[in-house]
């Protein structure tokens, strides 16, 4: 009997610990997310539209996107 009592402490300890740490992550992440300012938000503070319209090259000869064999 005492043979299996301290395996099972030491297993019990263990998903106590584990538990312990996957719910602290969890709530931090959960409370992270929640501030985050939607995109539109981002896109107003940073002032987005004073920018200036760039061109951008074609460059769908020079790196194709479907590999020829």
């Amino acid at each position: 009997m005492k043979r299996l009592m301290i395996p099972a402490f030491a297993a019990v300890a263990l998903f106590a610990a584990v538990t312990a740490m996957l719910w602290s992550h969890s709530t931090k992440l959960s409370a992270g997310t929640a501030a985050m300012p939607s995109l539109q938000e981002l896109h107003t503070v940073a002032g987005v539209k004073k920018l200036p319209n760039q061109e951008i090259e074609d460059q769908s000869l020079i790196f194709p996107s479907i590999a020829k064999r």
